[in-house]
């Protein structure tokens, strides 16, 4: 009986201190994949979803109650901040006399990330959306359990 809570106690140490390391990196990796989404596959949603499981990996190590405490905001207030950057991104093109959702490129570009367009800021929102919905998920399914 002693030796398996020494198990416990030694796997719950080696889980949270690989979090604590692999939760930036994966952050930095969800923000990469959706730079990287601008050209290449990846994007928004994957990002997204990379994003999210850094913070699935957190609420497993710690607790779901920890892990809402790292946020400013609850994630379901992140949702339709997302939609709404994914509607304006859609929108700008219509401003500048272009069709609905199409890609409107602007002149400078950024020197790690390249030329810039709207489809970048339409990939921001839908990381935004996915992040929010799978917290928002993960949250209610371990409060109501």
């Amino acid at each position: 009986m002693e030796k398996n809570r020494n198990n416990e106690r030694l796997d719950r140490t080696i889980l949270r201190t690989s979090t604590n390391y692999l939760l930036p990196l994966l952050i930095l990796f969800s923000i990469f994949l959706l730079i990287r989404g601008h050209y290449l596959s990846g994007g928004g949603f994957v990002g997204g979803l990379v994003a999210s499981i850094a913070f699935v990996l957190h609420s497993f190590a710690y607790s779901p109650y920890q892990t809402v405490k790292m946020f400013a905001i609850k994630p379901f207030f992140v949702i339709p901040t997302g939609l709404i950057i994914c509607f304006l991104s859609g929108l700008l093109p219509v401003l500048l006399g272009y069709p609905f959702m199409s890609v409107v490129w602007f002149a400078d570009s950024v020197v790690v990330i390249g030329a810039l367009g709207s489809a970048l800021i339409f990939d921001i929102g839908v990381y935004m959306v996915v992040i929010g919905v799978v917290l928002t998920i993960l949250f209610t399914i371990s409060e109501n359990t």
